[in-house]
């Protein structure tokens, strides 16, 4: 299991859960899961007799995994749509893999492992670009207030320092 995997489903005999309990478990609103399920990211275990949504631990386990890629690591939900599309044709590709003995077949599913395993890397270094840049920036900013701080401490006017274009 990796990093970006979603954590294993506990297996639980709790009851399915409506919309409201699974907000305040997972510190969503109500109105953020049900735009998840529209854009695909989730989709209700079951329905109730009155057509209320129902959700099961794994639907908690995943939109707590969404929302800790969101809020703790910044993805966009196109690229975690992308990471969870991927980690599901992961687990599928895994099965046929074990299920066939046709080398064919088994070569097409490693090969189709691989370019989903280069996607994740791509989005990761991605990230980690937009990550280094931004530090970049603060560092510069800090540079920057520094050496206002210097003047200031040495009894000088505030010089205008300029920034670093770039």
């Amino acid at each position: 299991m990796s990093h970006l995997d979603p954590p294993a489903p506990q297996v639980d005999t709790a009851p399915l859960l409506r919309i409201q309990e699974v907000a305040e478990e997972t510190g969503l609103t109500p109105r953020t899961i049900r735009y998840y399920e529209e854009v695909g990211l989730l989709a209700p275990a079951a329905r109730s007799g009155g057509a209320y949504r129902l959700y099961d631990v794994e639907d908690k386990e995943r939109l707590r995994f969404i929302r800790g890629l969101r809020d703790d690591a910044g993805f966009s939900l196109s690229e975690i749509r992308q990471l969870l599309e991927d980690d599901q044709a992961r687990a599928r590709n895994r099965d046929r893999f074990r299920a066939t003995q046709d080398p064919a077949e088994r070569r097409a599913l490693v090969v189709d492992a691989l370019d989903r395993a280069d996607r994740q890397v791509a989005t990761l270094r991605g990230k980690v670009a937009r990550l280094e840049a931004m530090l970049a920036a603060a560092a510069e900013r800090r540079a920057h207030l520094a050496g206002h701080l210097a003047d200031l401490d040495a009894g000088r006017k505030p010089a205008h320092h300029p920034r670093p274009t770039g």
